[in-house]
């Protein structure tokens, strides 16, 4: 496969996204633009997750914009405090829910409790008000879902095998799981863990195999 093929291949997988640099703050603000009219309020960390929610919902006949849900990628974790906070009584108007890795758990758990949201103590309780949480993170959760050969098969097929192999030829990450190996590959660049978000979601659903958190949340913004 030729540079030429793997930038349009790459370009489709990103098709409809701002892929450039400060590409998260942007989608904020147009997330945000859309709060006021909304029927409900979908929090995730950063834009590989609004990317992979957005692939679920359309995988499942969803249509967010007429059915007023918006995804809003808040800028990280330790944004949520602030956002419940800037969102007001608003909050207690709209479906909230949302999604976080496990290590940013606690501060979503906290953040519920001092927005007044709810009393979360358990992983079920955060379910309970709409908050699912990856383990140990959505990438992670995808890889799982899709399995290391199929993973290997996609990378092949949009060009970046060689890549991958490199990677696993590198000291640090010689001899290690290979889904370990294939996260650390993800998160090696913005765009490729953009584009892998759309990819691998579209890759889980074709195996019915959606990781949870994703599969919940969805039905849970209905």
């Amino acid at each position: 496969m030729d540079l030429a093929q793997r930038r349009e291949l790459a370009r489709r997988a990103l098709d409809g996204y701002d892929s450039g640099p400060d590409a998260t703050t942007r989608a904020l603000a147009g997330a945000q633009a859309k709060i006021d009219g909304a029927a409900a309020l979908v929090l995730v960390e950063g834009l590989s997750d609004q990317i992979a929610l957005e692939t679920a919902a359309a995988g499942l006949g969803r249509d967010l914009e007429a059915e007023r849900v918006v995804i809003v990628p808040i800028g990280g974790a330790h944004a949520i405090g602030r956002f419940l906070t800037e969102l007001g009584p608003l909050a207690a108007k709209v479906r909230l829910s949302g999604l976080c890795d496990v290590r940013e758990e606690e501060i979503f758990r906290r953040a519920l409790v001092a927005a007044g949201l709810g009393s979360p103590r358990t992983r079920a309780d955060m379910a309970g008000l709409g908050f699912e949480v990856c383990v140990d993170d959505l990438e992670e959760e995808l890889i799982r879902a899709v399995g290391a050969a199929q993973v290997e098969a996609l990378f092949e097929s949009q060009g970046d095998l060689g890549s991958f192999r490199s990677l696993q030829s590198q000291p640090a990450w010689r001899g290690q799981d290979a889904e370990r190996q294939m996260w650390r590959f993800l998160r090696a660049g913005s765009r490729r863990n953009l584009r892998y978000a759309r990819l691998l979601t579209e890759a889980a659903m074709s195996r019915d195999a959606l990781p949870r958190p994703l599969a919940a949340l969805v039905g849970e913004a209905a």
